[in-house]
C-alpha cells in the first residue's frame, strides 16, 4: 500500500509526526523556519517591552501579524492566546514580591471582563479594514500621548478613593476592557497608567497587577471569546507562545532591577512607527 502520510496517519497505523501534533506542517520548507523565527523573536520583543513596562505587548506583536498577511480578527484572537503567556511568564518572576490586594485585584477583574468579553464580541462584526484603521490611529495616539507627558508612568499620588472615585475607577476599567476586547493596542499599559493615576499604585505595584490580570484573566477571557466566534492561526501559537512565557519573565525582571524609563523611549518609537504601518496598510 502507497498511502501518502496523512492517510497512515487518519488511519492509525501511523502515530502523529510531531510538527502535526503542536500545529506545524508536516515538512518544515526553510520558509516555514524563517517565519517561525520571526514570529518567536517579535514575541519575544514585543513581550519583555510589555512586561517591562506594564503593557503594550499588541504595540508590536499584533501589527507584526497583520503585516504578515493575518486578517484583523484572526490576528487579533491569535495574539490574544499567546499574549496569555505573557501572564504565566510575568508571574513567574513577580510572585516573589507578593504586592497584589486581594481586594482591588477582584475589583479589576469585576469591572474590566466584562468590558473585554463585549468588545471582543463586537470587534467582529466591524469591518477589517476600519479595525487597522482605528488600532493605527490609537496605536499613534498613545506614542503621541506618551511624548508630552515626559513623567507619564514615573511618578503616581495617593489617593484615598470614596463612591464616587471607585466607580469612575470602575468605569474606566470597563472602557479600558472594551478597548483590550476589541483593539487590543497597549492597553495594558493603559491599564497600568490607570491605575497610576486613579488608585495611587506606585509604578512597580501597578506593572504587577497589569502583566497578572490583564495578562492571564483579561486576555485569556478574550482570546476564549474570539476563539468561540472567529478562528486563531494555530500553526503560529506554538512559538508565539514560547516567545511570550520567555519575553514576560525577561521583561518582569528587568522591570524590578532596573525601571522602564528606557523602554518608555522605546515605546514611543515603536508605537509611531507601527501605527503609520498599519494606517498604511488600511488604505
Amino acid at each position: 500500500m502507497n498511502l501518502p502520510l496523512m492517510a497512515w496517519v487518519a488511519a492509525g497505523l501511523l502515530p502523529t509526526p510531531i510538527p502535526l501534533a503542536i500545529g506545524l506542517p508536516a515538512v518544515i520548507t526553510p520558509a516555514d523556519l524563517l517565519l517561525q523565527l520571526g514570529l518567536f523573536a517579535a514575541s519575544l520583543v514585543a513581550n519583555l517591552l510589555s512586561a517591562l513596562a506594564g503593557g503594550g505587548a499588541g504595540l508590536v506583536q499584533l501589527p507584526v501579524l497583520i503585516l504578515l498577511g493575518l486578517s484583523f480578527p484572526l490576528a487579533l484572537a491569535t495574539h490574544k492566546l499567546a499574549s496569555v503567556a505573557l501572564g504565566v511568564g510575568a508571574s513567574l518572576r513577580h510572585a516573589r514580591e507578593r504586592s497584589l490586594n486581594p481586594r482591588l485585584a477582584a475589583f479589576v477583574l469585576v469591572c474590566g471582563l466584562p468590558g473585554v468579553v463585549l468588545g471582543a464580541r463586537v470587534v467582529l462584526a466591524l469591518p477589517p479594514k476600519l479595525c487597522t484603521l482605528l488600532l493605527g490611529l490609537l496605536t499613534i495616539a498613545l506614542g503621541l500621548y506618551s511624548i508630552t507627558n515626559p513623567q507619564l508612568g514615573t511618578v503616581s499620588t495617593v489617593r484615598q478613593l470614596d463612591r464616587r472615585g471607585l466607580a469612575i475607577g470602575g468605569a474606566g476599567l470597563l472602557a479600558i476592557g472594551f478597548l483590550n476586547g476589541s483593539l487590543t493596542s497597549g492597553t495594558g499599559l493603559f491599564v497600568t497608567l490607570w491605575l497610576v493615576r486613579w488608585f495611587g499604585l506606585d509604578y512597580g505595584r501597578a506593572v504587577a497587577y497589569t502583566l497578572i490580570l490583564v495578562g492571564l484573566f483579561w486576555n485569556g477571557a478574550g482570546a476564549l471569546t474570539l476563539g468561540i466566534q472567529g478562528q486563531i492561526a494555530w500553526s503560529w501559537v506554538p512559538v508565539l507562545l514560547a516567545g511570550s512565557v520567555a519575553g514576560g519573565y525577561l521583561g518582569a525582571h528587568l522591570a524590578i532591577a532596573k525601571g522602564s524609563r528606557l523602554v518608555k523611549r522605546a515605546f514611543e518609537v515603536l508605537s509611531l512607527l507601527m501605527g503609520i504601518s498599519l494606517l498604511v496598510k488600511s488604505f
